[in-house]
């Protein structure tokens, strides 16, 4: 025997022998292995055959009710498969749909006899249980609420930090951005919008994918403006503005909400216009254009408007020739000019305008033709006249009978009116 601590020699371990437990061998394991994947194989055949099994069941029932075959008993599952032309009779169920199925039962229940299930007949609409009315007030209900340019009432449901959300009738509510929510500042935006307020609003965009659409206070205000300045224009109304700033080219001035210019040319005081902010003035339109935003306005347009209000055809207007044209005078009638055409001066034979009125000279004339729309205003003195050329003569003493000899000449005007009408 060896002693402790005596040198033992190593000596070579048995296959099975060692420190740690018995470990299988690697053909073992696969064997198991292979054992095993087969076992899961075999059970989900199983299942898949259950699952069909289970849907021949369901296939031979519905034949049951559809009328298609007897009432039988459910078959045992067997091991052995049969084709499904031997199992069922298909032939009579090829080209029909569920409802074509479960229609045979509802007519036997309702006592109607029953229509031969064949796959060249088919059911009509009037077999179905079908409500028009039902049907377009459920697409009514799904329509779209809100186009573009569409104006439409609502009721402010919440207010956010951002903006203003509005019942609409859609199945979104409307959202009114806070810059949208009317003209001018609006300093407490709360007060200005409580909940429940009925509102009318302008769509500014359709529905998103949430189908909410972004709606406007501000803009519906705008196009209203535009509408009664339109219709300010077309009735030739002078308005009263003031003005609340200036450029090099002249002022500006707010008008129902619009901002509206007055060029430096239409001003009586053209030449010290920056001294015009805040002062009223009034003014006619010269261009009214909603698409491009353009609101040109004229204090001497509005001065010629009011003159014209004052005059009318026939009536005797006295005035200071403002300048001799080749064609005729310009003669001043306080504010506006009119024209004494070289052909009304007299009836005479007349060599040169100059020698009847120079420039600077006082004319009484009578108003033969008004056109606002033009600002042109027509006279004449040869209807003054007694015999033709007079005027060429005795002048002062036309001037001086002017009064009288104008009744005359208004009949005159009047019967010639009523021949030309």
């Amino acid at each position: 025997m060896a002693t402790a601590g005596s040198h033992q020699p190593n000596r070579p371990k048995a296959p099975n022998q060692g420190t740690t437990t018995g470990r299988k061998p690697l053909q073992v394991m696969r064997i198991n292995r292979r054992d095993e994947e087969q076992e899961r194989l075999q059970r989900e055949a199983a299942e898949a055959r259950a699952a069909a099994n289970a849907a021949a069941e369901k296939a031979r029932k519905l034949e049951e009710a559809a009328g298609l075959t007897a009432p039988t008993r459910p078959a045992a599952a067997s091991t052995t498969s049969k084709a499904d032309e031997d199992r069922f009779d298909l032939g009579e169920m090829e080209g029909m749909s569920m409802a074509d199925l479960l229609g045979a039962e509802d007519q036997a229940k309702s006592g109607k006899p029953a229509k031969p299930l064949n796959s060249s007949m088919s059911r009509s609409v009037d077999d179905f249980d079908f409500d028009e009315e039902a049907f377009l007030a459920a697409l009514d209900e799904n329509a779209p609420v809100g186009t573009t340019g569409e104006v439409i009432k609502g009721k402010v449901i919440a207010l956010e930090s951002d903006g203003v959300y509005v019942d609409i009738g859609g199945k979104a509510p409307g959202f009114m951005p806070k810059s949208e929510a009317g003209l001018g500042v609006i300093t407490n935006f709360r007060e200005r919008f409580p909940k429940g307020m009925d509102v009318e609003v302008l769509v500014t965009r359709e529905q998103n994918a949430d189908g909410m659409v972004t709606i406007s206070c501000r803009a519906l205000a705008l196009r209203q403006s535009w509408e009664r300045v339109k219709d300010m224009e077309k009735k030739g109304q002078v308005v009263q503005v003031i003005v609340n700033g200036f450029n090099r080219g002249g002022v500006t001035c707010d008008l129902e909400g619009l901002r509206g210019f007055i060029p430096r040319s239409q001003l009586q005081d053209g030449e010290n216009h920056q001294e015009l902010v805040g002062k009223t003035l009034g003014v006619a339109f010269l261009e009214v254009n909603p698409e491009t935003r353009k609101l040109v306005l004229s204090e001497k347009r509005a001065a010629l408007a009011a003159r014209f209000l004052e005059l009318e055809v026939g009536q005797l207007v006295e005035g200071q020739v403002a300048s001799v044209k080749p064609y005729g005078l310009f003669i001043d009638l306080g504010g506006v000019s009119g024209l004494l055409h070289q052909s009304m001066i007299t009836n005479g034979n007349l060599r040169s305008i100059r020698e009847v009125f120079d420039q600077g000279e006082r004319v009484k004339a009578l108003v033969t033709e008004l056109d606002p729309s033009r600002g042109r205003i027509g006279l004449n003195t040869a209807l003054l006249e007694g015999p033709p050329g007079e005027l060429l003569v005795e002048k002062d003493k036309v001037m001086a009978e002017a009064s009288d000899r104008a009744v005359r000449a208004q009949n005159t005007l009047k019967q010639r009116e009523q021949q030309a009408g």
